[in-house]
């Protein structure tokens, strides 16, 4: 292993060659020092490609990117800047697949630029604060490049040994955090209806975001909630510390929060810091079937750009903007909605661009992320649609129920044709 302790001396022609495709730890666990490095010194070195599936750093913009070319499973964070721009190419996947497609070659990874933290006593590292697909990564990379940073928390999960590390660039830099989503009163309805869905024992699986933080504010007269999540933020910490969150009665990792990715603040790094009670999983974990199988009253939580009247989900596109991704949505609706005791929930306003288009749509404007036959309940502001096992007359109704008042009445004329047909 090579340490490069002046990152004025990270030179990525040492190990990069024209044409290398490069694998980047994503959200708050990206390696900013080296992916500054790569927007200054990728055109030098010629061909370079690079994947990260979500980014939160603002580093990653049309013009950062002249140098390489930029791939992810979606629009999420601040890669949204990239598509409007056409920088991106979108690998439509679950998050679950990010790993097999590295380990199989499809995503194709010569290199892996990974943070984290300083090492143990063993001498090995903890990737901190996610823990995903960067060990399919390190698996499958000619040249495993670290940057190891003593502001990551050191947590509980998959670990990183020394010797595993061909180039080692040390930094002290705060990570990469994403605030608390500021809750407005629509959240606030929102997460009224699809915190009834929650009760004493559930396992909880959310994201991070208005919605997810409003829902999690409403469950502090909860008993022994668990959480099983493929990402969690700051509201898992308020949570823990008031006794709600236990995992006590979970069928497998009793007292352990299952997670994939922190994102959040130095609050949330902190309380993961060397924390038993939180232990970060690769995907192959976190959004394996069955090991939600075995998750009872397993309540999942994730949002959309629009459904239409039988169901379908959309959370990717909007018409001509691509503004979403795929995420591990499929994974947990379909665990969610099978668990016993659990619902899959798919949270939205009930309308967007200040109230000039309703999201519950006659027919979507982009693609279908969960099909119908998978969905379980919508909820907006207006209230709650249990969806799974009725007709597609039945679903019309509910949807249109749900939907914001301005726009029944149209949507209602859209349905006359599953009213009379029965489909």
């Amino acid at each position: 292993m090579k340490v490069i302790s002046d990152v004025r001396d990270v030179d990525l022609s040492q190990f990069l060659r024209p044409g290398d495709r490069i694998v980047i730890g994503q959200a708050c666990g990206e390696p900013t020092t080296l992916i500054e490095a790569l927007i200054d010194q990728s055109g030098g070195i010629g061909g370079l490609s690079a994947f990260i599936a979500t980014s939160f750093s603002g580093l990653f913009t049309p013009e950062a990117t002249d140098g390489f070319s930029l791939s992810s499973m979606g629009a999420i964070g601040a890669l949204r800047s990239l598509t409007k721009a056409h920088r991106l190419s979108v690998i439509p996947c679950h998050v679950s697949q990010v790993g097999p497609l590295i380990e199989a070659g499809i995503i194709g990874c010569d290199v892996a630029f990974v943070q984290v933290s300083t090492a143990d006593a063993n001498g090995d590292h903890s990737f901190g604060l996610i823990s995903d697909y960067v060990q399919a990564a390190v698996a499958k990379a000619r040249v495993v490049v670290a940057e190891v940073n003593d502001q990551v928390p050191f947590t509980h999960g998959g670990l990183l040994p020394a010797a595993k590390i061909d180039y080692a660039v040390q930094v002290s830099r705060r990570p990469v955090e994403v605030p608390p989503a500021r809750i407005g009163p629509t959240d606030i309805s929102i997460a009224e209806y699809a915190a009834t869905y929650i009760e004493d024992g559930s396992v909880v699986q959310t994201g991070v975001g208005a919605v997810p933080d409003a829902i999690l504010r409403l469950l502090h007269d909860r008993k022994d909630l668990g959480v099983h999540s493929g990402m969690l933020g700051d509201g898992l910490v308020e949570l823990v510390e008031a006794g709600v969150v236990t995992n006590a009665r979970k069928r497998i990792d009793v007292g352990v929060s299952i997670n994939g990715a922190l994102v959040g603040t130095k609050r949330l790094y902190e309380f993961a810091h060397r924390n038993p009670r939180i232990r970060m999983c690769p995907t192959s974990y976190t959004h394996n079937a069955a090991v939600l199988a075995q998750l009872d009253r397993l309540v999942t939580i994730n949002s959309a750009m629009e459904v239409d009247l039988t169901g379908q989900v959309n959370a990717e596109q909007s018409g001509s903007a691509y503004l979403g991704g795929t995420g591990g949505q499929v994974d947990f609706v379909r665990a969610g909605a099978r668990s016993p005791g659990g619902h899959a929930i798919i949270a939205l306003p009930a309308t967007a661009k200040g109230g000039t288009i309703s999201r519950i749509t006659v027919n979507l404007s982009g693609p279908v992320t969960t099909a119908r036959s998978d969905v379980d309940v919508i909820v907006t502001e207006f209230g709650a649609a249990e969806l799974k096992g009725r007709t597609l007359a039945e679903r019309a109704r509910r949807l249109i129920a749900i939907a914001h008042p301005d726009f029944q009445e149209e949507l209602a004329r859209g349905a006359h044709t599953i009213q009379r047909r029965g489909f």
